[in-house]
């Protein structure tokens, strides 16, 4: 019965978090199309017109099989990490498990991420890149990006209760992050000595395999998914860990 609960205290919270992002926009849920296709436009434009990406087929398609990965991951974390500070009253006056807040967070941008790849399954068929057998692993792989978003979620979100600042650090990580994945040029220009670097980088990993299946019809190197599931199981297991230690105290800070 408690399992149930939670899960029914789960949805609850996903399915409000996504109806107060919309609430009172007249476009509602066409937002979610629509930063993608601007951002993928834009860049397409300057580096098919301005800076030229040559040797870059249907650059379009690329560019945007590297925006929806990065967009899901930015916008949740940021989200993820105020949560419980957010929602201070749920949390201290509801008895639940607090780690629902952030998870819950995360989850309900992941409707905003299966509107996104529905999105990139539209651009990439009109493009001619034919369904493959690989498209079967996608799942997974979002699915661990989702995973680690999560884990990374669970730890903003418990330091953000006693560091205000947390989100700012956040905000300019995913500065950093954008130029660390590869959106707009490809893993080939990246010097050899910092491929791990990338290949241990769960959202650049995400980005790779992503391409490899949509646009190059094969699966991914087997190295890149273990990669992806080792560091997005290990940010998981430190972020409960962490949220653990740190939620006992929330309710002297909140």
């Amino acid at each position: 019965m408690r399992v149930w609960n939670y899960g029914f205290l789960l949805s609850n919270l996903v399915l409000r978090d996504f109806r107060i992002r919309y609430r009172n926009m007249s476009l509602g849920v066409f937002w979610s199309l629509l930063n993608p296709l601007v951002m993928m436009s834009v860049l397409t434009f300057i580096f098919t017109k301005v800076f030229l990406a040559g040797g870059t087929r249907n650059f379009h398609v690329f560019v945007l099989c590297g925006i929806i990965p990065y967009n899901f991951f930015a916008v949740a974390w940021v989200s993820g990490t105020t949560s419980v500070f957010q929602n201070a009253g749920l949390v201290k006056r509801v008895i639940l498990p607090r780690e629902v807040v952030p998870v819950s967070t995360v989850l309900a941008n992941c409707i905003h991420f299966v509107i996104q790849i529905g999105l990139l399954v539209a651009v990439v068929l009109a493009a001619g890149y034919p369904v493959n057998r690989h498209w079967a692993l996608l799942p997974a792989v979002f699915g661990l990006e989702v995973v680690f978003v999560c884990g990374l979620s669970l730890v903003s979100s418990a330091l953000d209760v006693y560091f205000r600042d947390v989100r700012y650090v956040v905000e300019s990580a995913n500065t950093v992050l954008f130029w660390m994945v590869p959106i707009f040029y490809s893993f080939t220009l990246v010097p050899p000595r910092f491929h791990p670097l990338y290949q241990y980088n769960p959202v650049a990993a995400v980005v790779l395999a992503c391409r490899n299946i949509l646009m190059d019809g094969a699966a991914p190197p087997p190295t890149l998914l273990y990669k992806l599931l080792f560091v997005s199981v290990l940010f998981l297991a430190a972020g409960l860990l962490v949220f653990g230690r740190l939620k006992r105290r929330f309710a002297d800070y909140l």
